[in-house]
């Protein structure tokens, strides 16, 4: 009996708790005062999304994903010291993350070296900003934004800043997009066609870098993936064609971080719990896109080698 009586408040606390965690996640109350209030978070989140559109292409072709981790730890460490030293964060997460690029470039001319240069870099990036952000004092928000990303502390300045780099990330895309796709995709060929692979990889590691430093602001140091990777690699699941795998990747970025970014605003959760979920389940239906296209593309070539 006493099991028995206590079932409807066991029942009723569990209600409540699952009321509260939805009332965290989910929470439209004067959403429309809140759009208005924090608009040049989503204008950033659309900007965020053009040049993770773009430069995730690059990053699949020359199997750079390890490097974008691997520069989101320095560019992270590279804030957590401005923001210890009182400087603005932005410049030093665009310092660490630059510095940390030509690093990788300049050190990790084949794919081990670069991988073992990464590989030495993260830690070293991790363990330095951590010990930055033990030393700082002010206020813990600070400290948590750098790793899971604010959507809150985007002003007009910030905002021009960002416009800035995608200009100058997508102009220099555009110039060395020819030469860096065949470099990308037949680099032994490239080469001994004469394409300048070093100057090409330096171009493409700075533009790397500048990428993941405006992105950090955004959705952190820890989930700069879901920005710079996977929505690139979802549009590579379903098609072939260089022009409509761009257009995907950057409709899937925008959809991720705007996405995101919308969803955030009605709830009391940092941003990145709702890019990444947003950017996996596009990753996932893509995937079983291009695995029904493969399958029927399969049994069609089958059937014509029977005939």
């Amino acid at each position: 009996m006493t099991i028995l009586s206590s079932l409807p408040a066991l029942a009723a606390a569990t209600s409540s708790t699952q009321g509260d965690l939805l009332s965290r996640i989910f929470v439209f109350d004067r959403y429309g005062e809140l759009l208005h209030m924090l608009q040049n978070s989503i204008f950033a989140g659309a900007v965020l999304g053009l040049i993770g559109g773009f430069v995730g292409i690059f990053v699949m072709m020359r199997d750079h994903a390890f490097a974008v981790h691997g520069i989101s730890e320095m560019s992270f460490a590279g804030a957590a010291l401005a923001l210890l030293l009182g400087y603005d964060v932005v410049t030093g997460s665009m310092v660490g993350s630059i510095a940390s690029a030509l690093l990788i470039a300049m050190i990790g001319s084949k794919a081990s070296e670069s991988n073992s240069v990464i590989g030495a870099l993260m830690p070293f990036g991790l363990g330095l900003g951590i010990l930055f952000l033990s030393l700082y004092q002010g206020r813990s928000a600070n400290k948590f934004g750098l790793l899971t990303g604010q959507i809150v502390s985007v002003d007009a300045d910030q905002l021009n800043t960002m416009i800035i780099g995608a200009v100058v990330i997508i102009a220099l895309l555009i110039i060395v997009w020819r030469p860096l796709s065949f470099a990308s995709l037949d680099p032994d060929v490239a080469r001994a066609k004469g394409v300048p692979m070093r100057f090409l990889s330096l171009v493409f590691m700075v533009v790397l870098g500048i990428a993941v430093a405006l992105s950090v602001q955004v959705v952190g140091s820890l989930l700069v993936l879901a920005l710079l990777i996977t929505p690139a690699a979802a549009a590579m699941q379903v098609t072939a064609s260089p022009l409509r795998t761009l257009l995907l990747s950057v409709l899937f970025a925008e959809a991720s971080i705007v996405g995101g970014i919308m969803l955030a605003l009605a709830g009391s959760l940092p941003i990145s719990p709702y890019v990444t979920s947003i950017s996996f389940l596009i990753y996932l239906v893509c995937r079983v896109i291009g695995s029904v296209k493969r399958r029927h593309s399969a049994s069609g070539r089958h059937l014509a080698a029977k005939n």
